[in-house]
């Protein structure tokens, strides 16, 4: 099968395309043809040898990727038969190995895909649309008309943080650059806030919940907008280690947070994406043979929504 393998934690020159055996089952996996798969933040973390990287510091070869979407070639499971078009997030955070034209996964990872969306769509809805329903669920616990602050709104998580906020009947605002701010209103924020423009103290107050994908100082700033006994959830770690001490301090609640593989949790996302209420926004797509030039748009930190890979 074509795979791409990372020779070395580096540059993108470490990506190779190469020829590999198909996998093989253990009980309770499927084997899926893979038909799209997607890339996000933790690739590139990956490959350059943070990440995700000490899953894999004993594993040769280096296969990365965790969002797939694809048919069922061959089942070991009762969950999916052959001929299902299935996605989910596999194996995170451990291997997932999707950077390859067969991928055996955990059949307990994985969801039905809708009929009415296709398989771009669902690899994209994979890691990132996960790690936000997770946060929603798990920490958010968002009331009608609750004031929740999204940063970074029109990136990969972000754009499906807006839309999962609105559906559960939250006030949205949503942070990004000008040029971003048509297509943040597009995705149902009642408001945006152009980070470039001025001080986030002086554009909003009385938060609710804040979904923070940037860490640091926004962490800070955004403690300072929040109603006593908000809740911040913050995601990229290495950046957000104090978040639960510096909203402590403040009388608030802050926690740092993985997204985790869960078939039950991809199942309710398949049913948001059935249904319309989310839908995912796909930047660039790219051919698998392009994973290169993928991983460097990704880098940018510039990406509208997601990027995504076809075989």
């Amino acid at each position: 099968m074509k795979s791409i393998i990372l020779k070395d934690f580096g540059s993108v020159d470490n990506l190779t395309i190469t020829d590999l055996p198909i996998p093989s089952l253990q009980e309770g996996e499927v084997l899926i043809r893979t038909k799209a798969i997607s890339i996000n933040p933790i690739d590139v973390k990956t490959r350059a040898g943070r990440g995700a990287s000490a899953a894999f510091k004993d594993t040769d070869p280096i296969i990365l990727g965790w969002d797939v979407s694809g048919i069922v070639e061959t089942s070991k499971s009762d969950l999916f038969k052959t001929g299902d078009a299935v996605f989910g997030m596999v194996n995170f955070p451990g291997q997932g190995k999707a950077y390859a034209e067969y991928v055996a996964a955990p059949a307990s990872h994985l969801a039905l895909k809708p009929d009415n969306i296709s398989h771009e769509a669902a690899a994209a809805s994979s890691l990132a649309a996960l790690t936000v329903w997770q946060i929603l669920k798990n920490y958010a616990k968002i009331k009608k008309g609750d004031r929740v602050l999204i940063h970074a709104a029109a990136g990969g998580v972000g754009h499906y943080a807006v839309q999962m906020a609105k559906y559960l009947g939250a006030h949205v605002i949503g942070t990004s650059s000008a040029a971003k701010k048509d297509f943040v209103l597009s995705l149902g924020a009642d408001e945006h806030i152009d980070y470039q423009k001025q001080p986030l103290e002086e554009a909003t107050k009385d938060i609710n919940f804040v979904l923070d994908s940037l860490g640091g100082e926004s962490i800070d700033h955004s403690l300072n907008v929040m109603k006593k006994g908000g809740t911040i959830v913050s995601i990229p770690s290495g950046l957000n280690e104090q978040v639960g001490e510096k909203a402590a301090a403040k009388g608030m609640h802050g926690f740092a947070t993985k997204a985790y593989s869960s078939g039950t949790d991809m199942q309710e996302i398949a049913e948001l994406l059935k249904n319309g209420q989310v839908k995912s926004h796909i930047s660039q797509t790219f051919k698998l043979e392009q994973m290169r030039e993928a991983h460097l748009s990704l880098e940018t930190g510039k990406t509208q929504g997601k990027i995504v890979l076809t075989f």
